[in-house]
C-alpha cells in the first residue's frame, strides 16, 4: 500500500528525488511561516503608537516577500498584493 509519508522509490534517482523534495518542502515551510510571522508583526505594529516600529516591520515584511518571490516560493502577484496592503497601512 502506498503512503505519502513513506513513499516507496523504485530507482536510485527517485530516492534522491524524495530526499530533495523533503528538503525543499521544509525550506518552503520555514519561509511561509516567517512571512506569516512578519505579516502578524506588521498588523500588531499598526495598532501601536510608534511610527518607526511600523516602518521597520513593513520593511522587514517587504524584504522577506521579495526574497520569497525571487526564489519562487510565492507568486509575484501575491507578494505585490500584500506589499500594497502594507503600504496602505502605513499611509
Amino acid at each position: 500500500m502506498f503512503s505519502p509519508r513513506f513513499p516507496m522509490a523504485n530507482t536510485k534517482a527517485s530516492q534522491k528525488d524524495i530526499r530533495r523534495i523533503r528538503i525543499r518542502t521544509e525550506r518552503n515551510r520555514q519561509v511561509r511561516s516567517r512571512l506569516k510571522t512578519l505579516a502578524r508583526q506588521v498588523r500588531e505594529a499598526r495598532t501601536g503608537e510608534d511610527p518607526e516600529a511600523k516602518k521597520a516591520a513593513a520593511r522587514a515584511f517587504v524584504a522577506a516577500s521579495d526574497r520569497a518571490v525571487k526564489t519562487g516560493q510565492i507568486h509575484a502577484n501575491k507578494a505585490a498584493r500584500h506589499k500594497r496592503s502594507v503600504a496602505d497601512l502605513l499611509a
